[in-house]
């Protein structure tokens, strides 16, 4: 009970709160608070290269179909923000060279996307530096801490 009413107080000076906030409401304001703290930590990493955390999740997506192609709709599907417009964001890494986009020969009307082997050099030079920030994210956790972190939040999803 201390810890939470700790955390409680620790939660309001951050957000520079006087009310007294319900433990649902502190957990959804810590859940958006820290999902910020990460975002920023990411785009930090991802700035240099000019990519967004969108365009990025798309290069991982394409990655791991190691080569085969993927059409827009199976790639929205796979998105974490699923409210991206993908169809922009894959026009704006073909710019970039890190994907390309082919039309089906048996179907004119599928486009199939596949990453390029700029693409995957530009993952490949990123890959250690997201490690490195996702283990300073959670540095402070330990490994049962990351576990039950990742069950409590699977539970809210579900």
């Amino acid at each position: 009970m201390y810890i939470q009413l700790l955390y409680m107080k620790e939660l309001q000076d951050i957000l520079h709160s006087t009310s007294n906030l319900s433990a649902s409401k502190a957990a959804v304001i810590s859940v958006f608070y820290v999902n910020n703290v990460i975002k920023e930590s990411i785009l930090n990493d991802l700035k240099p290269f000019d990519l967004s955390i969108e365009q990025f999740n798309v290069l991982r997506i394409l990655r791991g179909q190691k080569g085969k192609p993927l059409n827009l709709q199976d790639i929205q599907e796979r998105m974490i923000n699923k409210m991206s417009n993908t169809t922009r964001l894959v026009d704006k890494l073909i710019k970039k060279n890190f994907v390309k986009r082919n039309i089906c020969e048996q179907n004119r009307r599928k486009v199939e996307i596949v990453i390029t082997e700029s693409g995957l050099d530009i993952l490949k030079e990123l890959d250690d530096k997201i490690i490195n920030t996702e283990k300073n994210i959670t540095s402070q956790l330990t490994s049962e801490e990351l576990k039950q972190l990742n069950t409590l939040l699977l539970k809210i999803n579900n």
